[in-house]
This record gives C-alpha cells, sequence and structure tokens, in this order.
C-alpha cells in the first residue's frame, strides 16, 4: 500500500492483511484486553481469529503513531449504545477520549483509522456470494439502485457504495435504517486496484480504493482528509 506524506495531526487510515499486521514488531496477543481475547476466542476457525486479532492490533498501531506513543500504552474499549455491554460496539480508546478510532476486518484483510475527528473505515471481500446485494433495494436510493444494476459488474458496484455507506455509519452520518435515505450516486463505482480515489460527501471527505492482493473493497470517511500509512513496518 502507498505511504502518503503524513499532515502533522491528520487522520490516519490504515489497510493491510491480517498476516502482514500479525508479524509487525509490536504485535501479539499481549496487546488486546482480557474482553478482546476472550471474543478471540470465540472463533472456530483460527483464521477469523487471526482477522479479529489483527484488526484489532491495527487500530492500535493507528491510534499509536497519531499519538506518538507505543501501542502496548494503548488500551481498546467498545460499549454498544443499545444494550450496554462491553464485547461489541463502536470502539474507542478510554484514556486519550480526544482521539476517535474505527476498525473493520474480513477474511484475510483488516482496515484501521484513527484522528481527532470522528472517522469510519469498512473493508469487505468481492467474494460474497451475493449476500450484500439482497439488501440493495433497502440500503440504496434509486439513482443508486439504477447505477448499480447497469454497471457491468452489479455485485461489485454494489460492494462499493455498500463499504461507503458503512464507512457512513461508523462516522456517524448514518444508521442502518437511513442508508435509504443517503445518496452516493455522484461517486464513481469502478475503483481500480491501487492508488486510493478522494471524493467528498457533504462536508466529509471520502476515500476508495480496492486492495490489489485479496480484492478487498475499502472505504474510509472523516471530516479532515486522511492520511494513508504503512503500518506493517515499525517506524
Amino acid at each position: 500500500m502507498t505511504t502518503e506524506a503524513q499532515d502533522q495531526g491528520a487522520p490516519l487510515v490504515a489497510v493491510a492483511s491480517a498476516d502482514a499486521v500479525l508479524r509487525h514488531p509490536e504485535a501479539g496477543e499481549h496487546l488486546l484486553t482480557t474482553v478482546e481475547r476472550e471474543r478471540a476466542a470465540r472463533f472456530r476457525h483460527a483464521s477469523g481469529r487471526a482477522d479479529f486479532t489483527a484488526g484489532h492490533i491495527l487500530v492500535r498501531l493507528c491510534a499509536a503513531r497519531l499519538l506518538g506513543l507505543p501501542a502496548a500504552e494503548l488500551v481498546l474499549a467498545q460499549e454498544c449504545p443499545d444494550c450496554g455491554l462491553a464485547d461489541h460496539g463502536k470502539p474507542y480508546l478510554p484514556d486519550h477520549p480526544e482521539v476517535h478510532v474505527s476498525l473493520s476486518h474480513t477474511r484475510g484483510v483488516v482496515a484501521a483509522g484513527a484522528g481527532r475527528l470522528p472517522i469510519g473505515v469498512d473493508v469487505e471481500l468481492a467474494a460474497r456470494g451475493g449476500s450484500l446485494r439482497a439488501v440493495a433495494r433497502r440500503v440504496l436510493t434509486p439513482a443508486e439502485l439504477a447505477l448499480v444494476e447497469a454497471a457491468p459488474e452489479p455485485d461489485q458496484a454494489f460492494l462499493r457504495q455498500w463499504v461507503r455507506k458503512e464507512s457512513l455509519i461508523k462516522v456517524g452520518r448514518a444508521t442502518l435504517d437511513t442508508l435509504g435515505q443517503v445518496d452516493l450516486s455522484a461517486l464513481p463505482l469502478d475503483v481500480p486496484p491501487g492508488t486510493p480515489l478522494r471524493g467528498r460527501y457533504q462536508d466529509l471527505h471520502l476515500l476508495d480504493w480496492t486492495d490489489p492482493q485479496h480484492g478487498a473493497a475499502i472505504a474510509a470517511a472523516c471530516a479532515a482528509p486522511p492520511d494513508i500509512v504503512d503500518l506493517t513496518t515499525a517506524g
């Protein structure tokens, strides 16, 4: 992944393979809280545990880079606003409430973001057996749906809009119930692998890119333009 020159204080976004994150010099399950280790242990397959662990490590690495601190000094917590449980929900740093974080993981790929403004990231694999398109009419506006259905690869086109909308949920601009009212039809659906595309939705800066190794679709949203950083190596 290309690393851009980092602006002082700019929000950061990182995407990497789970394996690359777990090979990072600072990585290890010692970074996880007891709750996180218990959640990781619930995965039936080792690959699921690895993806979960890598995502929770990458978001620490992202916040650590932003704060200029070792990842080991950061505690990550989650809390569900609906039920109040601490084993799911929006992630946050209890000791650094001024920093917002977001994370996402799918099979073999993880994404994370950290910034001093709310930030949302989402990553999804292209091969999902059409399960996401089943909800297209519920989460897309009529204009979006028309463009998706007319696209050469409708599944890929829908996936692009889905990750964008998920990032908007995570940044606090939408909910699952309001996605059908969020119109992103002005944004391009084709995002070739390589350099991420930068766009806007209202006052938000959007990043869209496709992971060339896994073919995953990734999106990030923040009120300030994020820097893309490579956190798979130290330094």
